[in-house]
C-alpha cells in the first residue's frame, strides 16, 4: 500500500493488483534480502534476470505468442513500481522490458520477433539499447558509431557509454549511421547478440555518483559482422523515426521510477521522525516537520495524479511527446527536492551510507539526466507552446 494512499486508476484491473501483490511478495523476498550486499560489491548477480524471467517480471507486456504475458504498459508500471517501492532502483528490467523489447515488437520482422523477445522474456538474453557515445550525448543524429554494408551484411565500429545493463546484455541494440553523410534519415538501429559477435567489447563497468550496483558500462564494436537481418525492421535509415516513436514510454518509465521512490522516501521518513525523539518529543511532534512533510505528501499526491492520468493516456494511445516530456521533467525534479527535504529531517543520519534514505538522494540526481536531460524536456513543451 503506498503512503499516499491515493484510490486506484482506473486503468488499475483486477489482474493488474493481482500482479502487484505478486510482483511485490516475490521482490520482498527474492531481491530486498541481497540489496545491502549488492550495494557493497557494485553488482546483482546474472542470475537475477532468470529469476525475474521466471516469476513473470520480464517482458510482461509482449504478446503471448511472443513469449510474454499479453498484458500491456500498464503491467510495466505496476512492476517498475514494486521494484523501486522495495529499494531495487538499480535493476535494468524496465530498460529490457519497456524499451529494448518494444522496439522488436513494433518494428522487427517476423521472425525477429520470434527469434528474440521469446528469449528476452525468461531472461536467457539481456537487452540493452546503446545511444549515448562518448563525444555524443543527446543528439542521437550526430552518432559516429557505423554500419557500413560489406556483402550481404554490415560491418558495426563505434564506441558507447553509459550502457544500462552493459556488462549482462547479450542482445544490444545499437544506433548506428548506415549512411554517414545524411543525419535523421542516416540513423538505423542494429541488434547484436554479444555472444557470437567478434570484435565487439565490453569496456568498463562504470561507477556511478549513486545507483551504486547498476549495471552500466562502456560498449565497443571493432568490425563486428553483422548478417543483413540484424538490421532492426527491412529498411536502412528508419532508425531516428524508431527512436522518437519509442521515447514518450520510455520518459513514462522513468517518470513512474521517480514517483516510486518519492514514495519511498515518504514512507521511510514517516516511519523515521515517529520513532526518533529530540528534546524530549517525538520529531513529528514538531510544526516544522509537520509543515515539510504536508508539502512533500501534497506535491506528491499531485504528481502520482498526473502520471496515472498519462498512463491511462498512454494505454489510450492519446499520451503526446510534449505531456510525457512534462511528466518526466516534473516528476524527477520534484523527487530532486522531496529526498532533499526527507533527508533533512534524519538529520546526521541521514547522510549515513547505511541509511536507505542517504543512497535515495545519490540515485535520485541522475533521474534528470538520462533518457533526455530535464533541459531537453523543456525544449520539447516549449515547442508545443
Amino acid at each position: 500500500m503506498s503512503v499516499l494512499n491515493l484510490p486506484r486508476p482506473a486503468w488499475m484491473t483486477e489482474d493488474l493488483v493481482l500482479l502487484e501483490e505478486q510482483a511485490s511478495r516475490f521482490i520482498r523476498s527474492e531481491f530486498a534480502p541481497q540489496l545491502d550486499r549488492w550495494h557493497e560489491t557494485g553488482m546483482y548477480e546474472r542470475e537475477v534476470w532468470t529469476k525475474a524471467g521466471e516469476a513473470g517480471l520480464l517482458c510482461a507486456s509482449m504478446p503471448e505468442e511472443y513469449g510474454g504475458a499479453g498484458g500491456t504498459f500498464a503491467h510495466e508500471a505496476v512492476i517498475q513500481h514494486e521494484l523501486s517501492l522495495a529499494g531495487f532502483d538499480t535493476f535494468g528490467g524496465a530498460l529490457h522490458s519497456g524499451i529494448v523489447a518494444p522496439y522488436i515488437l513494433n518494428y522487427g520482422t517476423e521472425e525477429q520477433k520470434r527469434r528474440w523477445l521469446p528469449r528476452l522474456a525468461t531472461g536467457e538474453l539481456v537487452g540493452a539499447i546503446a545511444m549515448t557515445e562518448p563525444g555524443t550525448g543527446s543528439d542521437l543524429q550526430g552518432v559516429r558509431t557505423t554500419a557500413k554494408k560489406r556483402g550481404n551484411g554490415y560491418v558495426l565500429n563505434g564506441a558507447k557509454t553509459f550502457i544500462t545493463n552493459g556488462q549482462h546484455a547479450n542482445l544490444v541494440i545499437v544506433v548506428a549511421k548506415t549512411d554517414p553523410k545524411e543525419r535523421a534519415k542516416g540513423v538505423s538501429l542494429m541488434v547484436v547478440e554479444t555472444a557470437d559477435a567478434q570484435g565487439f567489447r565490453r569496456g568498463r563497468k562504470l561507477k556511478n555518483l549513486g545507483l551504486d550496483s547498476a549495471d552500466t558500462s562502456e560498449l565497443f564494436f571493432e568490425d563486428v559482422a553483422l548478417p543483413a537481418e540484424n538490421l532492426l525492421g527491412t529498411e536502412e535509415g528508419q532508425g531516428f523515426a524508431q527512436l522518437m516513436n519509442e521515447l514518450p514510454q520510455e520518459r513514462m518509465i522513468v517518470a513512474t521510477h521517480a514517483m516510486a521512490m518519492m514514495e519511498r522516501a515518504l514512507e521511510l521518513t514517516i516511519a523515521y521522525v515517529k520513532e526518533r525523539q529530540a528534546f524530549g518529543k517525538k520529531i513529528i511532534e514538531f510544526q516544522n516537520t509537520q509543515f515539510v512533510l504536508a508539502e512533500c505528501k501534497t506535491e506528491a499526491t499531485m504528481a502520482r495524479v498526473f502520471l496515472d492520468w498519462c498512463i491511462g493516456q498512454h494505454l489510450d494511445k492519446k499520451l503526446d511527446t510534449t505531456t510525457a516530456s512534462m511528466a518526466k521533467y516534473r516528476l524527477t525534479d520534484l523527487l530532486g527536492t522531496v529526498v532533499d527535504r526527507c533527508l533533512q529531517l534524519f538529520g546526521g543520519y541521514g547522510y549515513m551510507d547505511e541509511y536507505p534514505i542517504s543512497r535515495l538522494f545519490r540515485d535520485a540526481r541522475v533521474m534528470r539526466i538520462y533518457a533526455g536531460t530535464n533541459e531537453i524536456m523543456k525544449l520539447l513543451i516549449a515547442r508545443g507552446l
